[in-house]
């Protein structure tokens, strides 16, 4: 089933959901020999950055519940290693012809705009519980 965007989706949700969209694709044609090494993790951190930003947004904020600020935090933390994770493993991949060159720079700038707008976002929720005692 195609869901198509919600208008109160957040972008990095979106963008995150391209990044995953792509690397789907561009995995599919991969020598079956990184089935389960490089084509696996990169599908599955893909998914589980997806999952974390979901979490993080449907964890709902309130001032007077600081955990609930640590647990979508929590959520965030983990989207931003995942990120990084693939980014790591994309020039792996790379480097082992598993996926092109163009194909490595394309999920790179796509991490790239989803750590940026994950940032803007943790940085936004961060200034909103400013001066409350969030345990982190």
């Amino acid at each position: 089933m195609y869901r198509k965007k919600q208008q109160s989706e957040l972008t990095v949700i979106t963008k995150a959901n391209e990044l995953c969209s792509y690397i789907f694709t561009v995995t599919q044609k991969s020598p079956k020999q990184f089935r389960f090494t490089f084509t696996g993790r990169l599908q599955n951190s893909s998914l589980s950055v997806l999952e974390y930003l979901i979490r993080a947004n449907e964890t709902p904020l309130d001032r007077r519940q600081p955990a609930l600020y640590a647990e979508s935090y929590s959520y965030q933390r983990k989207a931003m290693t995942e990120l990084i994770l693939i980014g790591y493993l994309a020039v792996m991949a790379m480097e082992q012809n598993c996926i092109l060159g163009k194909q490595c720079e394309q999920i790179s700038g796509l991490i790239t705009d989803c750590r940026n707008l994950l940032g803007g976002w943790m940085s936004s929720d961060k200034k909103r519980f400013k001066g409350e005692s969030v345990p982190v």
